[in-house]
């Protein structure tokens, strides 16, 4: 986990025995490889000893944490000179690394698409400079029917994923932030997503700073800490968003989904690309945002929102019931059946009146509110009021 800290810095493995290095490792005793760490570090070796020793590595732990140290330490002594560097790099080191020494603590499946954001996202803002911390950022989400959006800066969205994160980090017994600024108690964190981004700001005497990263930075990696240490049973406990709850092992994809979503919003900001998340975790977020559309689409009938002139056909409980296929494309895709009139009925093929077709990307930019429904390239057959439905649904799981 502590390697997050180093994404996209290529370090001493630059001079290392990669994948397309054809030394072959020395044979060395365990007390000349040890001395030759601080050189490896500081990628001083030679070919065939940084062979040598990075074979030496996946055997002895104890070396590998000081290798780990003495890594960390370089990195603070020399920044890297840009962040253009080979994005597969930090994929294939780390890739290597778990394939020689699994971790003493695995990180919960359920957890790891939270863990790769949050990297991801703090690889990206290592190089900052105040200029890019205080480059203008618009948040945007729809509230009911209606498009909104906030102005805020790079440092403000990183006050916000603070504020949000903390939710997910009371619920796992970790202090709350914002507990001085909205008088929440232990275990009882005060005030929806909004409210508590809003408080924080508000209780700021000056705009956020590049401040924020280390505390966002310590309190995601405690998180995914004490995930991994309480093991995969506590993932179905409660994390309250104020108005609505969600268990652990969905607030973690969903808090994954949204820093992959402000890490976007931060990288147009500074005109930097930055690619989706890895197929695996995207389908998640997906499978998240569909299981949550008939709960989106009940409160939209609750609210009056629906399309003008729908019958609702009333379903028992746990009974198939008018469904929609949403087909999602890409790597991250698959297809799941939407009930359409009851959060607890079963969508059914034998009941399906709708079909609808979008790219991965292009669906978790509605969820997330960057797109309005009638701007997504969907494919559409069938009943176009269940369509435009489904469409809206996706559109209002987005938020602040």
């Amino acid at each position: 986990m502590t390697d997050a800290d180093h994404g996209g810095h290529a370090g001493p493995y630059a001079a290392g025995s990669g994948a397309g290095s054809q030394a072959r490792p020395l044979r060395l005793e365990h007390p000349v490889l040890k001395a030759l760490l601080g050189a490896w570090a500081l990628a001083a070796c030679s070919a065939e000893e940084t062979a040598a020793v990075e074979d030496h590595l996946g055997d002895c732990g104890a070396c590998a944490d000081e290798a780990r140290r003495l890594r960390e330490a370089v990195g603070l002594l020399q920044r890297p000179d840009s962040l253009d560097l080979d994005p597969a790099l930090r994929t294939r080191v780390l890739e290597s690394c778990l394939d020689r020494r699994p971790p003493r603590i695995p990180v919960p499946a359920w957890a790891m698409s939270y863990d790769a954001e949050t990297a991801r996202l703090d690889a990206l803002l290592q190089d900052f400079g105040d200029a890019e911390w205080h480059a203008p950022v618009r948040l945007r989400w729809f509230r009911g029917a209606d498009a909104t959006s906030r102005r805020t800066t790079v440092a403000g969205v990183i006050a916000h994923l603070i504020a949000v994160d903390g939710l997910v980090a009371v619920a796992l017994g970790l202090d709350d932030p914002l507990g001085a600024v909205t008088g929440g108690s232990a275990g009882k964190p005060v005030g929806s997503p909004a409210e508590r981004t809003e408080a924080f700001w508000d209780a700021s005497h000056f705009p956020p700073t590049r401040s924020v990263r280390g505390p966002w930075r310590d309190q995601t990696h405690a998180v995914v800490r004490t995930a991994s240490f309480t093991g995969s049973g506590p993932g179905t406990m409660p994390v309250s968003y104020g108005d609505f709850e969600l268990p652990l092992r969905d607030a973690l994809v969903d808090r994954a989904f949204e820093c992959w979503v402000h890490a976007v919003d931060i990288a147009e900001a500074v005109d930097y690309p930055y690619e989706p998340p890895a197929p695996r975790h995207l389908r998640g977020m997906i499978d998240l945002a569909a299981r949550m559309l008939p709960g989106a689409l009940a409160d939209r009938r609750r609210a009056g929102l629906t399309s003008p002139g729908e019958t609702r056909h009333l379903v028992t409980a746990g009974r198939p019931g008018r469904s929609l296929r949403l087909e999602i494309e890409g790597r991250g895709g698959g297809e799941w059946l939407i009930p359409l009139d009851s959060p607890a009925a079963v969508g059914s093929a034998d009941h399906e009146v709708a079909h609808v077709a979008l790219d991965d990307v292009e669906f978790c930019r509605l969820a997330a509110g960057h797109v309005s429904p009638e701007e997504a390239a969907a494919g559409q057959l069938g009943d176009r009021r269940a369509i435009n439905d489904v469409l809206s649904a996706t559109a209002s799981l987005s938020r602040m």
